[in-house]
């Protein structure tokens, strides 16, 4: 079964990227350096669900 999760910037807060994410069974969440638009730069964004 394949599930939607968010990426959310760290800075701000906003969840900018939408990703499918496989059903392998992991424990870690994904953190992509990726454009935030709210800030105007790159920063980290971490996967919420």
């Amino acid at each position: 079964m394949i599930k939607k999760a968010s990426l959310a910037c760290t800075i701000c807060g906003s969840r900018n990227y939408a990703i499918t994410v496989g059903s392998n069974q992991r424990n870690e969440r994904i953190e992509v350096k990726k454009f935030c638009k709210y800030c105007g730069k790159h920063t980290l964004h971490r996967e919420t669900r």
